[in-house]
């Protein structure tokens, strides 16, 4: 990659990680929460918390993660990546702060909303940035993804750590400080936005060359939003649409409440902390009374799996048709959703080996369906479409947890990995009809 390349991968790579470091921390929290309070008080009347409940709190904050990328991908193309990407990560670093000093389910609930609001301007603007950009795109999808799965099995890991330690809202405002960091170095950062994008590949596009401060087309008034979006909407990527929504709901359906279904699991029994480590470490660090929770570990394990199903997706994106790699990926989610508690009933071991598949593959399917909206996308609406794309995977792909959580509450695991595996399946019916376009 050129000097141009390496500094729009840089930037979106810590930009990325650190979204996901957020994102899948906060199931973590998740199995917290669900001890730490017994009733949402509304006021009026109190409701029961229960995974259901949950479900509906985090949808909240995460829809929002999916909502807002419409809006900003059409912000995108008008005033470009760089501003976007700085204020997702003083926004993130702001709901964090807000949720260490939340006194209850309803104050959490808003900072999550906070979260969702900012996060939500990030992939449109990475996305968009990496496609426009960047001249070895597959490359820097790879990378970008790559990162994104360090933060995803990072972020979790540091949480889970720092949890055997520190109470919840001491965690949450420690994690406020990379995003405070990286949102300095935005600022910084320098490169053009537009370098990849010339007038034989967009039709006439004029390359930014101004740092990056500006984009150069876009929608400019309601008007223009319905015209792009009828000529976005009127071919193949419709589909494309459809298959990074059924990626949203496997994907949110599958982890939201991982932690917890891996807890009843015989084999992941928590266990103190003093049975793993010498006797005087355990006295300095209070006796080694701490709870080691398995389930954490192999949740935070199977995400940093991922980045080998990042960096493969991305790579043999550049060198086969995009539409038979989703048509595999997709298909692969469906099996491993129908074998996972049958595994899981084997023993340890082999439900640790396909968590590891099964983290390889969530993850391998995300660059090929983000090339794929490059090739069914026009340059000047770039933003608009993963506007679209993400608005589909974290905003209606945010019901999945919803869906899991209901389930859980009125059916058992198996059904809720039967629903997954119907996701897939469509996600890989409308990959074959894509190849066959």
């Amino acid at each position: 990659m050129n000097r141009n390349d390496r500094s729009i991968v840089a930037l979106v790579s810590l930009a990325h990680g650190m979204v996901h470091t957020y994102e899948l921390s906060i199931p973590i929290f998740v199995s917290i929460w669900l001890v730490e309070f017994s009733a949402v008080d509304l006021g009026f009347t109190q409701v029961g918390v229960t995974t259901a409940t949950l479900g509906v709190v985090v949808t909240a904050g995460y829809g929002l993660f999916g909502a807002g990328a419409l809006p900003s991908g059409v912000l995108v193309d008008r005033v470009g990546s760089r501003r976007l990407i700085r204020a997702c990560l003083f926004g993130m670093a702001a709901s964090f702060l807000l949720l260490a000093v939340a006194p209850g389910l309803v104050a959490v609930t808003l900072a999550l909303l906070v979260w969702g609001i900012a996060a939500s301007v990030y992939h449109p603007a990475g996305l968009a940035l990496l496609s426009k950009g960047v001249e070895e795109r597959g490359t820097g999808f790879a990378y970008h993804g790559i990162a994104g799965n360090i933060g995803q099995g990072g972020g979790p890991l540091v949480t889970t750590l720092l949890l055997l330690f520190l109470d919840w809202t001491l965690v949450a405002a420690l994690l406020a400080v990379p995003a405070l960091v990286a949102g300095l170095y935005a600022s910084r950062a320098e490169f053009d936005e537009t370098a990849a994008v010339t007038p034989s590949t967009d039709g006439g596009e004029d390359a930014s060359t101004d740092g990056g401060s500006k984009a150069t087309s876009g929608v400019d008034s309601l008007a223009d939003f319905r015209t792009e979006s009828l000529r976005l909407f009127t071919g193949g990527f419709v589909l494309v649409f459809v298959v990074a929504l059924c990626s949203g709901l496997y994907y949110r359906g599958f982890l939201t409440f991982l932690p917890g279904v891996l807890s009843s699991v015989p084999g992941f029994e928590p266990f103190p902390l003093s049975a793993v480590l010498p006797a005087e470490l355990a006295r300095a660090i209070g006796g080694g009374s701490q709870l080691v929770r398995p389930e954490r570990y192999f949740y935070a394990g199977l995400l940093v799996v991922g980045v080998f199903g990042q960096y493969a997706g991305g790579k043999l994106s550049d060198r086969i048709d995009v539409e038979k790699g989703i048509v595999g990926g997709f298909g692969m989610l469906a099996l491993l959703a129908l074998v996972f508690l049958p595994v899981a009933d084997t023993g340890v071991a082999p439900l640790v080996v396909l968590g590891a598949v099964i983290g390889f593959f969530l993850f391998f399917v995300q660059p090929f369906y983000q090339a794929t909206v490059a090739e069914y996308s026009p340059a000047d609406a770039r933003g608009l479409s993963y506007g679209y794309t993400y608005l589909g995977v974290f905003g209606v792909g945010a019901l999945g947890g919803t869906v899991a959580g209901v389930v859980l509450t009125y059916a058992a695991p198996a059904e809720l990995f039967v629903v997954l595996a119907g996701i897939a399946v469509v996600a890989t019916a409308l990959g074959l009809s894509l190849v066959r376009r």
